[in-house]
Parts: C-alpha cells; structure tokens; sequence
C-alpha cells in the first residue's frame, strides 16, 4: 500500500475492513473529504517512538474518541531537548 495516494489509500483500508488510519500527513486534511466515510482519520504531530511514547494516552484518546468520517489531529509537545528538527530546536 506504500504506492496509493491518499484517496487510494483510504479506499483500500476502508475495503479491507479498518476503521481508523494513523498517519503523520496533515495535508491529508486539505486533499480528502471524509464526509460518508466508514473510516476515522487521527494525524499525529510526531513521528518519532522517543518523542511519541510519552504522549501515548493523547494517542489513545485521539482513537477513542474517533468516528466514522472524522479527522483528528493530535499535536504533541515535542521531547525537552531531543534535538530533533520537527521540535523547532
């Protein structure tokens, strides 16, 4: 599946019986109506396991509280002092 478009993806996924893609791309916002959709869309602000894993309960709820057609976007403060460029630093 690493070769579909977003559009392409959500269909498959949908097809294939998942209700919920996680995903770090925010333009997924701006390129796919979600509106009808049986699938759940939750985009994360980091990418990173060592930045992500003390914000794991943000995830979980994000997911929890999902829906069919919706699109929730987790922003996560970034890991004091991990040097990574996503972190403004």
């Amino acid at each position: 599946m690493d070769r579909l478009k977003n559009g392409e993806l959500l269909v498959a996924a949908e097809t294939d019986g998942f209700d919920l893609l996680r995903t770090t791309d925010k333009n997924m916002r701006y390129q796919q109506t979600l509106a009808g959709r049986k699938i759940a869309v939750v985009v994360l602000g980091l990418q990173q396991w060592p930045s992500l894993r003390p914000h794991v309960r943000l995830v979980v709820a994000a997911v929890n509280a999902s829906a069919p057609g919706s699109y929730t976007e987790v922003d996560l403060p970034p890991e004091p002092g991990s040097g990574h460029p996503e972190h403004g630093r």
